[in-house]
């Protein structure tokens, strides 16, 4: 099957509305062009965006002379309840917003003439999301064409089954009809190049189609992980019809004994949580944005995202394919128990079984994907029937893809809470949500006022173990969603059981990879959240009176500023600390700003408001509260050649200094036990003139593509100074 790219030449409007047509291409995401309002029936969820309903109109030809062929037209995700039309009938309704779905064009379309697809998506049902979603077509859209005697789109699935020399792999074809398939397999980057191995399989019918297995040898195999994401191209001919698939050998392996391995090497997963947003790019799923937004994270020390609260997209799956990150793709946030008033919960129990094999046949053959979960805080895995649901869920998983384990995100201490009759989330607390803070946001409050510890010192109770073990036995890996404080006694208890930190708090970072290095059964973590995002407007922003005045209007929040990157991508002090723990640099200085002034708002989900710099022209003499972070046992801090103290780190590898600003050098010096100097490192005060530095962060580009352009107040010499505030006009 030949798949074409089907993203231009489209056009959209408000549904139901008489205003013109405008053209676009996609992806698209209408919302990000939306009012935004006080008024907005999503609140702060979304972002404050209005939200509508949408449809979309694309004209095409198809000649006579392709009777013969055979069309399908896939969408990789539409924000949502999509109802497709082909020449004004209607083909297919799919209503989750985030699994892809394919139309068989073949019984609609007129051969000579024009055709129209017409595409409705709603959104003004709200609210049905706890963060920003988009509206519309904001993932890529496909053409499929082939004989009509065809593999199946996704028909080729591959699976490492011995890294052993030589390695072997299973190769299961799906098609439309008996024949027999020839298969090739190259390195993906070396097209010039001679097959690693060849071979043929007959494709017979049974219960379940026209199917093939076979076993294939690779001698001499290049092995895929996060450090040598080497990659394979599968060709396989069936007839007249040619499909590849790009996949890499590994094997994944988890138990008990050694906890998760790849290749048969332990790995500890390092990782955070993202939404599938793109800041002002809103929802759109553009390769370049998807491939910076892995590429930032691995540079901050991360090998493993978690893709909150939904299935990612086939372009970051194929950016963490190519730059080796580990990915734990989830499908749902919600299972029968609504979050707000309008969510997946009205579709689930009839949709689950399509919306999980969608999901499993996108990642699939992804080497990066290496774990499945089912869903986050669903406090429905505390009762009868969602533990039922917990394990039809991994049963149904490991038939469609046994190499994967299955886990779901539970939030320890809300199970207790909803089987108290104090649920985070209810039906009636849905209804309630925009009118006071309720449910997610009630308790976000708390954990802001009080602490991080709110969660994780409630996930201790003794009940909230008798309301998580049997969901935790119905799935491989045990997701615990800030219930640190468990570990320890977990492990004892459940010698079977493996633990994941599904999602965390940055001031955990050391502590809990300090505990998986003595136990190999906590396999890894996943902060919140590695990226900022759109939506849960302010629940993890540090901010101060001067950026938001307390009579400020409340659409003045945009983001959730919990990410250890903010929106544009900036790295921020956790960030750092982030690196130093993870073994990224061996030291670094932060200072929290000297510009900023008056109280700040609470936020449970940041460690500081540090920054790495040390240019605040104009505080002279201010005390300015310095940050160490550094794997060693001593930190001497110098300023312009004057030593100021000398401390012992930590244990969680931060140290803390007061010094009164003075413009110049900030110098930090490790030692170890013996006095022996280790490493170094300084931050500079930016000069007196300022200046728009505009830097691309790509050379070059070829037409279409996006090029990100950080705009930023600097020195001459490039020295970012955040302490400047001004108005400035930007034409492009």
């Amino acid at each position: 099957m030949q798949k074409i790219a089907f993203n231009e030449n489209w056009e959209v409007r408000v549904l139901h509305s008489k205003e013109r047509w405008k053209q676009i291409t996609l992806p698209h995401d209408a919302m990000i062009s939306e009012k935004r309002s006080s008024m907005s029936a999503g609140i702060h969820n979304i972002g404050y965006f209005e939200a509508n309903d949408y449809e979309y109109q694309k004209k095409f030809q198809i000649g006579e002379q392709e009777r013969e062929a055979h069309f399908e037209l896939e969408f990789e995700g539409v924000y949502r309840n999509a109802t497709v039309y082909v020449n004004d009938k209607e083909a297919l309704f799919h209503p989750y917003g985030y699994t892809k779905f394919a139309v068989n064009l073949d019984p609609y379309l007129y051969y000579g003439a024009e055709n129209t697809i017409r595409v409705i998506a709603r959104n003004s049902d709200q609210p049905n999301s706890r963060w920003y979603s988009g509206t519309g077509i904001y993932r890529p859209v496909w053409v499929y064409k082939g004989p009509k005697e065809h593999l199946l789109p996704y028909g080729i699935k591959i699976r490492t089954l011995s890294v052993n020399e030589p390695a072997k792999i299973e190769i299961s074809i799906d098609a439309t009809s008996a024949g027999i398939a020839e298969i090739s397999v190259f390195e993906e980057d070396s097209e010039q190049k001679p097959a690693v191995s060849t071979g043929q399989v007959e494709i017979t019918q049974n219960d379940a189609g026209y199917h093939a297995t076979m076993q294939m040898s690779v001698p001499n195999a290049r092995l895929w992980d996060t450090d040598h994401p080497q990659l394979y191209r599968a060709k396989v001919r069936f007839g007249e019809d040619t499909q590849e698939a790009v996949f890499g050998i590994r094997l994944i392996e988890y138990g008990p004994v050694h906890g998760l391995t790849i290749n048969g090497r332990h790995v500890i997963l390092k990782g955070a949580c993202i939404h599938h947003d793109n800041g002002i790019l809103g929802a759109c799923a553009f390769p370049e944005a998807e491939k910076r937004k892995v590429r930032l994270h691995k540079e901050q020390g991360y090998n493993a995202l978690r893709s909150a609260h939904n299935p990612c997209s086939e372009a970051l799956l194929q950016a963490a394919d190519r730059l080796g990150m580990l990915i734990m793709d989830e499908y749902v946030d919600c299972w029968y128990i609504h979050k707000t008033k309008y969510d997946y919960v009205n579709y689930l129990e009839e949709w689950w079984p399509k919306d999980l094999k969608d999901m499993v046949e996108k990642d699939y053959n992804h080497p990066s994907v290496i774990m499945y979960s089912t869903g986050n805080e669903v406090a429905e895995t505390g009762e009868k029937r969602g533990i039922e649901l917990t394990k039809n869920f991994t049963e149904y998983l490991h038939r469609l893809d046994a190499s994967r384990p299955v886990s779901c995100g539970i939030n320890i201490f809300f199970n207790f809470l909803y089987s108290a009759g104090f649920g985070v989330y209810s039906d009636d607390k849905a209804e309630q949500e925009a009118k006071a803070p309720v449910g997610s946001e009630f308790y976000n409050t708390l954990a802001g006022i009080f602490g991080d510890t709110t969660m994780k010192m409630g996930a201790s109770l003794p009940m909230c173990d008798v309301k998580t073990r049997d969901a935790y036995a119905n799935m491989d890996i045990a997701g615990y969603n800030y219930g640190i404080l468990r570990y320890r006694k977990d492990l004892k208890k459940y010698p079977n059981r493996l633990i994941l930190g599904s999602e965390t708090f940055c001031k955990d970072t050391w502590k809990w990879l300090e505990m998986a290095k003595e136990n190999e059964r906590i396999i890894g973590d996943f902060v919140w959240a590695g990226m900022d995002y759109l939506g849960e407007a302010g629940i993890g922003s540090w901010e101060y009176e001067q950026y938001a005045p307390k009579n400020a209007p409340k659409e003045g929040w945009l983001t959730a500023g919990s990410g250890r990157l903010d929106i544009l991508g900036m790295p921020n002090g956790e960030a750092a600390y982030t690196r130093v723990v993870y073994g990224k640099q061996d030291a670094a200085i932060a200072v929290k700003p000297l510009c900023d002034q008056g109280s700040h708002s609470p936020s449970a989900w940041k460690l500081t408001q540090a920054q790495e710099s040390w240019s605040y022209e104009g505080h002279d003499g201010e005390k300015a509260e310095v940050e160490v972070y550094a794997r060693g046992d001593f930190a001497e801090l110098w300023l312009n050649g004057r030593r100021i103290g000398k401390k012992k780190i930590p244990a969680t590898l931060r140290t803390y200094f007061t010094v009164p600003y003075e413009h110049g050098v900030l110098k930090a010096v490790i030692y170890d036990r013996l006095g022996n100097r280790l490493t170094s490192t300084a931050l500079t005060s930016a000069a007196e003139q300022t200046q728009i530095s505009i830097t691309p962060e790509r050379a070059s580009a070829q037409a279409g593509e996006i090029v990100f352009v950080p705009i930023t107040y600097t020195d001459p010499a490039g020295i970012r100074k955040p302490g400047e505030m001004h108005r400035i006009r930007i034409d492009v």
